[in-house]
């Protein structure tokens, strides 16, 4: 039986990345802006965790992804809370959900194939 490269577990990891951070850097400033806090001071708190191990998990290091991994289930917790709680920002926070999980499964896969 022929098995999945570790490449492309990683590709899934970086596209869920890619993806979650898009969509963290769109939904307080284009998707759908708030007026209870600055957007500088939502940004800074959404993005910068998520940028800490950009580097390593770029360079298929693979404590930077396991890092990466552990920061995408903060994400899947906001996504499903949000999900749950908030009708009108529902289809944001499914997403949220989709990026987080595929970079997870996408961190944790590649590492369980790189082993091998």
């Amino acid at each position: 039986m022929r098995s999945i490269s570790p490449e492309f577990f990683h590709a899934l990891a970086v596209a869920g990345f890619i993806g979650l951070f898009g969509l963290l850097m769109l939904w307080p400033t284009v998707l759908s802006p708030t007026t209870r806090f600055p957007t500088a001071l939502i940004l800074l708190v959404t993005i910068t965790p998520i940028l800490l191990p950009l580097r390593g998990l770029l360079n298929k290091q693979p404590k930077p992804c396991a890092w990466a991994a552990y920061i995408s289930l903060a994400y899947f917790i906001h996504g499903s809370v949000e999900a749950y709680s908030n009708p009108a920002q529902r289809p944001y926070a499914l997403l949220e959900i989709v990026f987080s999980l595929l970079l997870f499964f996408g961190a944790a896969l590649f590492l369980h194939t790189r082993k091998k």
